[in-house]
């Protein structure tokens, strides 16, 4: 069994089109796949070449990740695994936002508290959500995004990377295939990038 440690940010569209090609690479690949909380808030503090529109963006997604920060540390890991299902179903499929409302019907659904939702507000969380955040991204660097990957590679080394970057959700045997692929390439001495042009958005079916 190889264990992949995934970090990401609920309100990122691309990154729950890859938190749902893991799952499915764990049906057809000898994975167990870990979710971790980092933040786009944290990513993106100091910048000053983001729009305005992002800007107000980011204003309002440090409440989610601060409750899965907090759910954590109340039921363990496999409870941001839950929560980030939930909240990221409805945050992208229902387009519920990411306010008071959206947090309680996902916490309700995943089975935790309701009084976790006070976590949104307390700052006194932050530490820890950075602590987790720098985790992810200390060694990947600070000129990517969400997501981010961490596995063992064959020779024993961790291999971390930001993406895989989809439009959608590969399944079945694609989706492992793809994982092969991105194995390969990341476990390549000296690989960095590939990259081009998104032409389409996001596509959660």
């Amino acid at each position: 069994m190889t264990d992949v440690n995934l970090w990401v940010d609920p309100a990122c569209p691309w990154a729950w089109i890859t938190s749902r090609w893991l799952l499915e690479v764990e049906r057809v690949r000898d994975v167990k796949i870990t979710f971790n909380v980092m933040s786009l808030g944290v990513l993106n503090e100091g910048r000053t070449d983001i729009s305005d529109r992002y800007r107000e963006m980011l204003g309002r997604v440090w409440g989610p990740v601060r409750v899965l920060t907090a759910a954590e540390a109340h039921s363990g890991p496999d409870a941001v695994r839950s929560l980030y299902g939930e909240m990221g179903t409805r945050i992208h499929h229902e387009k519920a936002g990411n306010g008071r409302d959206m947090i309680l019907a996902a916490l309700a659904a995943a089975g935790l508290p309701e009084s976790l939702a006070d976590a949104a507000t307390d700052t006194t969380l932050d530490e820890a959500l950075r602590e987790s955040h720098n985790a992810g991204m200390r060694p990947v660097g600070q000129d990517v995004g969400t997501p981010v990957i961490h596995v063992p590679g064959a020779d024993g080394q961790q291999l971390a990377f930001f993406g895989p970057v989809l439009s959608n959700i590969p399944r079945g045997e694609a989706a492992g295939r793809l994982w092969d692929g991105v194995l390969l390439v990341a476990g390549t001495d000296g690989f960095f990038e590939l990259k081009r042009t998104r032409d389409r958005e996001p596509d959660f079916s």
